[in-house]
């Protein structure tokens, strides 16, 4: 039946998992609407039960995967190229820099810029630290940068280095069930492989609705400030209306010509939005600040990384960390596959590097202007940030509170909205085609209509659960990302896994280093002594350092032979021994047989197999029979 209603619409993709998770979108959707107290009860308690008992794994689980990824980075795994061997990047560092950006946390940064550092300065995280201090300010800059920085594009690039290796290095379909692959086998096209492809495209559209919702809270609270237009459901519902409109155009034109031209644009213009607060700011206290949060980032982290709150117990870490962790890790398979798409070519060391600390870079020069520039309002303008964002809990309209403090504040607050308008664009039509791919299988082109469907529904779930149901509805949604975050922190192990085992199969164990075998050096007088002993162990002693002919490693550089003493060759021409030694067994093994020597063995012409292999004796002459 589904195969022939897929064929009815003429699409061209998997009906199974098609129709699969729009049936469970639409669902969701239906039960929230009919059943909004219920649903929100189940979600709730069960976010809640998540919260209370596994919040430890979800703050030590994204610093085990950073860890991992920094190992496989300097590790020789680092030298693969994800793709063929001799492949170059298809994007410019500049144009991947960008889209990276914009279709990762975009929206998200410039929704938080200036509302998390103005709350956590209002009230700390920690215990102990007063309110719009100077100590609150650093704690406030260093978890902002600690929820945006490293560990936010790690839940990214873990994901996303799986799908790159899998999709071009082993050319699999570019599914989430393809990094299992060495796990399951070809299992992966069958029931166990549909299900995590299921779940993956269920909780990719959960935690995009969330960023889409508070995009569009942010832009109708801008228009609000400029235009008088109310913050209300139609306002909501017409913003999302253009933005999906926009989004599918640049999905349907592709990465080339549609994202990758928003998103070059966008992070010029996000950068110049930056750099007139720089410059028409208190310039030299915002670059002072900029660097100081550089160093409170660095020197926190490694305490925040395993942070848990576990004395105090305040709940703090419910509403902030844990949920970023487990919302951000819902949506990391369609920004894991995109970034994958836009980086082939790389190497894992390329990869790793650029993903982890150009958005970082970047993440701490943003928040330490913004940051900066929220500290200097409330200490020397008189403030105003705290009473709109905190005590009124107006954090859509953060940002546009902020500029109301620097010059041309309404052509200012444009330019924020556009920068959250194509932010906002380019994240959907991302995520509409990384759906679309995800369910056919392949990255070819596939019928425009059925990209559409991706970036409609999108748009279409956005708006009913933050207009239809109000708070609720978006609450509710907040929560199933909770609650599907929890089976994803579990793949991000299996990812690990599979993706080490699949390097080491690819590039082969390392093998038994050979090295040079250098002779045991004795003391003249020592050698001397043990010539007038039964020491067979002399056959592999010398008194200037020499090494074994025929040890060394190819590819070794040349190394002279030393000249020995005449003790040396007096005992080898009386005792007839030299010194032979198997390169291909290790030396301790060899050691062990108690330093064995082969006399020299006469061959069929009469010369001695030494003699055979090239290496020449001089008798009773003081020669070197190396």
């Amino acid at each position: 039946m589904l195969k022939r209603i897929h064929d009815l619409f003429r699409l061209r993709t998997s009906p199974i998992l098609f129709f699969t998770s729009a049936g469970i979108i639409l669902g969701f959707v239906v039960l929230t609407l009919l059943f909004q107290t219920q649903m929100g009860n189940f979600f709730g308690d069960a976010s809640g039960w998540i919260y209370d008992h596994l919040g430890w794994f979800y703050i030590s689980g994204v610093t085990i995967f950073l860890l991992f990824l920094v190992f496989i980075a300097l590790s020789r795994f680092g030298q693969m190229r994800l793709g063929a061997d001799d492949e170059k990047p298809e994007h410019s560092d500049i144009s991947w820099f960008g889209m990276l950006f914009a279709a990762g946390i975009g929206t998200i940064l410039m929704f938080w810029a200036v509302a998390e550092p103005v709350n956590h300065f209002a009230n700390p995280p920690r215990e102990g630290v007063e309110s719009a201090s100077h100590e609150a300010a650093s704690e406030a800059m260093g978890f902002t940068l600690y929820h945006f920085g490293l560990h936010t594009w790690t839940i990214f690039c873990l994901p996303a280095l799986g799908f790159a290796y899998f999709i071009y290095k082993r050319n699999l379909p570019p599914r989430v069930s393809s990094i299992f692959q060495p796990l399951i086998g070809e299992r992966i096209h069958g029931p166990m492989g549909r299900t995590i492809d299921v779940l993956a495209i269920v909780g990719t559209v959960f935690g995009v609705a969330v960023s889409i919702g508070l995009g569009t809270l942010q832009i109708n609270s801008g228009l609000s400030r400029l235009f008088g237009i109310g913050e209300e459901a139609l306002s909501q519902i017409m913003i999302i209306a253009v933005v999906t409109l926009v989004a599918l155009i640049s999905a349907i034109l592709g990465v080339n010509k549609g994202i990758k031209r928003l998103s070059n644009l966008n992070i010029w213009v996000a950068i110049l939005l930056l750099v007139f607060i720089l410059a028409t700011g208190p310039t030299v206290y915002l670059l002072r600040g900029m660097i100081e949060w550089t160093g409170v980032y660095a020197s926190m982290l490694p305490e925040l990384a395993f942070w848990n709150d576990t004395l105090a117990d305040t709940g703090w870490q419910n509403s902030w960390t844990i949920f970023y962790w487990a919302w951000t890790i819902t949506w990391s398979p369609f920004v894991g596959i995109f970034i994958a798409r836009i980086s082939r070519g790389r190497t894992v060391r390329q990869f790793v590097a650029g993903v982890l600390g150009l958005p970082t870079a970047f993440t701490i020069v943003w928040f330490g202007v913004w940051g900066t520039g929220v500290f200097h309002i409330e200490s020397e303008e008189g403030g105003g940030l705290i009473s709109t964002v905190v005590d009124n809990e107006d954090i859509p309209g953060a940002m546009f509170e902020f500029l109301s403090h620097f010059p041309l504040v309404s052509v200012t607050s444009a330019v924020a909205i556009l920068v959250v308008g194509v932010f906002f664009i380019t994240s959907m039509d991302s995520c509409a085609l990384v759906l679309d791919n995800m369910c056919n299988g392949f990255e070819e082109d596939a019928p425009l209509h059925q990209k559409a469907f991706w970036a409609i529904s999108i748009g279409l779930i956005a708006a009913v659960l933050l207009t239809a149901t109000g708070e609720g509805g978006l609450g509710a949604l907040e929560s199933v990302a909770i609650v599907l975050g929890l089976p994803f922190f579990l793949l991000g192990y299996l990812i690990m896994f599979n993706l080490l085992r699949a390097m080491r199969e690819d590039a082969g164990e390392v093998g038994y280093l050979r090295t040079r075998r250098w002779l045991r050096t004795l003391p003249p007088e020592e050698y001397e002594r043990r010539m007038e002993e039964p020491d067979k162990s002399l056959a592999l002693a010398v008194v200037a350092p020499d090494y074994m002919e025929g040890t060394q490693p190819e590819n070794a550089p040349e190394v002279e032979h030393t000249e020995q003493p005449e003790i040396v060759e007096e005992y080898r021409t009386r005792s007839g021994e030299i010194p032979v030694v198997d390169p291909t067994v290790p030396s301790a093994e060899y050691e062990a047989t108690g330093h064995k020597t082969t006399e020299p063995e006469t061959t069929g012409d009469g010369t001695t197999g030494y003699e055979a292999t090239g290496h020449e004796t001089t008798e009773h002459d003081g020669g070197d029979p190396r």
